[in-house]
């Protein structure tokens, strides 16, 4: 055999391998795109990279205004359903409908301290009363998740569940409240602390889903994508 037949072997064959390696990395991003977070939260998002899922992050605007005499268990969960039923609706839109094969994810969390909701904190002074108002005592965190997928208008499925945790503050001293305000963390955190920052320092006790009071339930929302066909741990 001739070196130049050889050297064209040589060259087909790359070109051959190069062609698949494309093909699967196209199909690879396809596939990813197949799942939709309906959030701009980026520990959702790394949440579920940190199972294997991989996904597009698509926000969506909603009015997260509680109704009124409405528990915080009914507002968690109607706004996951709101907040996957808006982004399905989006990718109806964007798709003209060809929404087969897709799943929008939406979640929502909210602490809850005697019944009453606490959102962000508008200020200081409204995130050192959160604090301290926590300090010492055991709060809810509830946290919804929802799926949406089929075709658009015909045969649209959302599933969701709710996931209700405890966590207990130690004792938290004025100064301690203003000190953590400083570091800017609590200025976007519902209940004004984050768990899985310099907040963690005040939890003495957890009882729940440490992934739920960070943002999304893990556990529940696999098995949610599980049951729609996308399994951990590998591309869907």
């Amino acid at each position: 055999m001739s070196q130049d037949v050889v050297q064209q072997g040589v060259v087909q064959q790359g070109v051959a391998q190069q062609g698949v390696a494309q093909q699967g990395a196209a199909q690879q991003g396809a596939a990813h795109a197949e799942l939709i977070l309906a959030s701009g939260s980026p520990r959702r998002r790394d949440l579920l990279v940190s199972i294997g899922i991989q996904c597009e992050v698509a926000p969506v605007d909603i009015d997260e205004t509680p109704q009124a005499n409405e528990s915080p268990e009914h507002y968690v969960l109607r706004l996951a359903r709101e907040k996957a039923q808006a982004g399905f609706a989006a990718l109806a839109q964007r798709t003209a409908g060809q929404t087969a094969g897709w799943r929008v994810l939406g979640a929502d969390t909210a602490l809850a301290l005697d019944g009453r909701i606490l959102g962000k904190p508008r200020d200081e002074a409204d995130a050192r009363e959160m604090l301290l108002s926590l300090s010492g005592r055991s709060h809810q965190v509830l946290s919804g998740v929802a799926l949406c997928h089929g075709d658009a208008g015909r045969d649209m499925r959302c599933a969701s569940e709710l996931v209700e945790s405890r966590v207990t503050f130690r004792t938290i001293t004025p100064e301690e409240a203003a000190r953590y305000w400083a570091t800017g963390e609590p200025a976007d955190k519902a209940g004004g602390y984050a768990i899985q920052g310099l907040g963690a320092v005040f939890v003495s006790h957890l009882e729940g889903s440490y992934s739920a009071v960070v943002g999304l339930p893990l556990h529940e929302t696999a098995e949610l994508l599980s049951k729609a066909g996308v399994q951990p741990w590998q591309p869907l």
